[in-house]
């Protein structure tokens, strides 16, 4: 897989990177640590060699899974992992990076990211002056290699990138969900920002497994997403009809075909969860999936059909 640069650093990604939030269980249904490993595991052996995990992912859990997984080849691995919107104070930042070195197993981090805005989840409100301080601070380091943020709409970056270099921005960004294009993306674009689309397939929605009479288990977070509940979800349904044939003209499944679309749009790279093994093969298999220009624009105005209808809030959760 090509790798690409992440904005103006030197670290270089994959176009699809492995994202890691169910490997820390905590507000997912029925994984299990010996099949995240695994999982990881082979998205790394095809050949996507960027994994994205986040402290707040079960407490650590999920970056201790992530170690299990990779430390054997932790030098041909990019590490992106984040610090949550409670721990944005100096002090807080540092503590926080070095609890992720130690659940990475690692002494540098590819990519630290924001995990969210300051003030986020009810949390105390701290200057991004503060937090950009400590985050540059571990980059004098070299505890990381890169900053990044996370959930950030435009004025919000740019007041961040006063105080400092961000080489991304990971938004929620997939054919059913498109906001950072009206917001972020044109000043991501005008200043070598990659974005890092999280939830690339709608939350699994693009993969066009869940049926007009999905019921979500209680414990499950995708039971609010916006995306899954009433009209939102016919529209959504009669967009996959659409996307199907175009699918089958690539040999490839609807999670590839979006997948595929996304990476080529400007500065976009996709991070793309899975279950299983077979699940981040077929993700990677995505980045083989060449889609005429004319092909972008018939799949551009099929999602459009359910963003159209959105409201402009970013958080594709009724929390």
């Amino acid at each position: 897989m090509q790798k690409r640069r992440l904005g103006t650093s030197e670290v270089k990604i994959t176009p699809i990177l492995m994202g890691t939030w169910q490997a820390g269980k905590k507000m997912w249904v029925g994984i299990e640590d010996v099949d995240s490993i695994q999982t990881i595991r082979a998205a790394f052996e095809a050949g996507i060699t960027t994994i994205d995990t986040a402290e707040v992912y079960g407490d650590g859990h999920s970056e201790r899974i992530v170690a299990e997984a990779l430390s054997d080849v932790r030098d041909r691995v990019e590490y992106a992992t984040k610090v949550f919107a409670s721990h944005l104070k100096y002090n807080q930042v540092m503590e926080a990076c070095n609890r992720s070195l130690q659940n990475l197993k690692t002494d540098y981090i590819d990519l630290y990211q924001i995990h969210w805005p300051s003030g986020a989840f009810n949390s105390e409100i701290v200057p991004i002056a503060e937090t950009m301080d400590a985050l540059n601070h571990l980059k004098e380091q070299g505890k990381i290699r890169a900053i990044g943020v996370s959930n950030f709409s435009r004025s919000q970056l740019e007041e961040a990138a006063q105080y400092g270099r961000i080489d991304s921005l990971q938004p929620p960004y997939s054919l059913f969900w498109r906001q950072v294009e009206k917001d972020a993306m044109p000043y991501c674009v005008e200043n070598n920002i990659s974005i890092l689309a999280y939830s690339p397939l709608a939350q699994g929605l693009l993969t066009g497994k869940f049926g007009p009479n999905h019921k979500f288990d209680p414990k499950d977070n995708r039971k609010d997403n916006k995306l899954f509940q009433g009209e939102n979800f016919t529209r959504a349904q009669q967009a996959l009809e659409k996307l199907r044939p175009i699918a089958q003209q690539h040999q490839c499944s609807l999670a590839q075909l979006a997948l595929a679309w996304l990476i080529a749009q400007p500065q976009t790279q996709a991070i793309a969860g899975a279950r299983y093994p077979e699940q981040a093969q077929d993700n990677a298999k995505a980045a083989d999936v060449q889609l005429s220009e004319a092909e972008l624009q018939q799949i551009d105005a099929i999602g459009r059909t359910v963003t159209d209808h959105l409201d402009d809030n970013p958080v594709m959760w009724s929390w």
